[in-house]
Parts: structure tokens; C-alpha cells; sequence
């Protein structure tokens, strides 16, 4: 997984059980302070790290999930969560902070609406979740490593498709990169949940949108 001459000072590896506590804090700390829509609805960093360690011990299970640290000292800077979009979601959702609800009803749409023609199956088709990367190492290719080496142990794997919801202009410029394609979008400026123009305040980013890249075909 590792090419120390071209990714150095970073190194990237598989997720492994013992990155819980580095990859819950790293992604809290990202989406809660950055990403449009935790924002918006003023998720806590706590809040925020209970829910990405509900998806901890599926992400060594199934061996998608890709860190980055840093060469020297080890520390982690980066992670993308990824799974399988046929694989069964965590018990404990219906447990997190109400203020999750509103992201999960327009993203979910957005997963409805592009794969009700055919449900996925599974070992075919991967989810790149979560993807952060720390302050301290913004701006040096981390991000668009972790997407690249994500795919390629994805096509490895014998998946042949991967998808992603992309919530604010970064991550879609940065997946677009990588060859991801629009299909799918809401507008935040009209959506509403319980009736509530939830996401006003960041009508500026758009809108989330499903993205997709075809890995092999067959």
C-alpha cells in the first residue's frame, strides 16, 4: 500500500481496529468545523465522533477504509471511510443527535433517487463515506491520494463501480479529479425538512450531489 518515494512525508495504509480512536477524532473534527451541512445544523465534534465510531468496526471488517499518516511521527492527518453500499448500516443510528436527521433525509434522496432502478449488490459497487484531512496537512495531495489508492484496492477488490455524496464544492472539485461524474443533486437553498429551510445558511455551496466512477466494466 505504501510508496515512500513518491507520497512522502505520508504514508497510507488500510483502516485497522486499532485506528478507531485516531480516525473518530480526525473526521469529527473535520466535518464539524468545515463540512456545509454539520455546520448548518450545528453538530458537535462529539456529536460528530459518535457516529463515525459507529462505523468503526465495520470498517476493519470489510478492508475499504484507507488513513494517512504522517512518515515521521505517525500522526494521523487523513481517512476516507469507505464500505460497501450493499453492506447492512450500523445499529445505533436511530441513537445519534436529532440534528443529524436533516443530513441524512437530503442525502438520502440523493441515494434513492440513483439507485432505485437497481439496488446495489454486494461486492459491486463501493461507498467512499467520509474523507478529511487535518488542518496541519491541507493543501499537500493527501486528499487526492486517499481517493486514488481508495479506488485502485477498490478495482483489487473486483468492485466495479464507486460512489460518493459530495456536500460542498472541495470534495466535488476534488472527486471530479479522480474522474467522479455528477449525477445526482439537491439544492440546499430548497430544501426542507419538517418544513424548515434547514440549509439556508449555506445556499453558497449548492448543493450535495451523488457522484459516481466506473472502476471496470463487466
Amino acid at each position: 500500500m505504501n510508496d515512500p518515494r513518491r507520497d512522502a512525508p505520508f504514508r497510507y495504509d488500510l483502516y485497522q481496529a486499532r485506528d478507531a480512536d485516531d480516525m473518530a477524532r480526525l473526521l469529527a473534527g473535520v466535518f464539524s468545523q468545515r463540512d456545509p451541512p454539520a455546520y448548518a445544523v450545528g453538530l458537535s465534534a462529539g456529536e460528530f465522533e459518535a457516529f463515525v465510531r459507529l462505523f468503526c468496526p465495520k470498517a476493519a471488517a470489510e478492508g475499504l477504509t484507507l488513513v494517512a499518516r504522517r512518515a515521521d511521527s505517525g500522526e494521523m492527518v487523513g481517512a476516507l471511510l469507505t464500505e460497501d453500499c450493499a453492506s447492512a448500516m450500523p445499529e445505533g443510528l436511530d441513537r445519534l443527535s436529532p440534528r443529524f436527521d436533516p443530513i441524512f433525509d437530503i442525502l438520502g434522496q440523493l441515494g434513492h433517487e440513483y439507485w432505485r432502478e437497481r439496488p446495489p449488490r454486494f461486492g459491486e459497487a463501493l461507498h467512499l463515506f467520509l474523507l478529511g484531512v487535518a488542518d496541519s496537512a491541507a493543501g499537500k495531495g493527501v486528499a487526492q491520494h486517499l481517493v486514488a489508492r481508495c479506488l485502485d484496492h477498490g478495482k483489487s477488490r473486483g468492485y466495479r463501480l464507486a460512489v460518493t455524496e459530495a456536500t460542498n464544492k472541495v470534495s466535488q472539485h476534488i472527486f471530479r479529479k479522480q474522474g467522479f461524474a455528477e449525477r445526482v443533486r439537491r439544492s440546499y437553498a430548497s430544501h426542507r425538512f419538517d418544513g424548515r429551510a434547514v440549509f439556508t445558511s449555506i445556499a453558497d455551496q449548492g448543493g450535495p450531489m451523488l457522484m459516481d466512477r466506473l472502476l471496470q466494466s463487466g
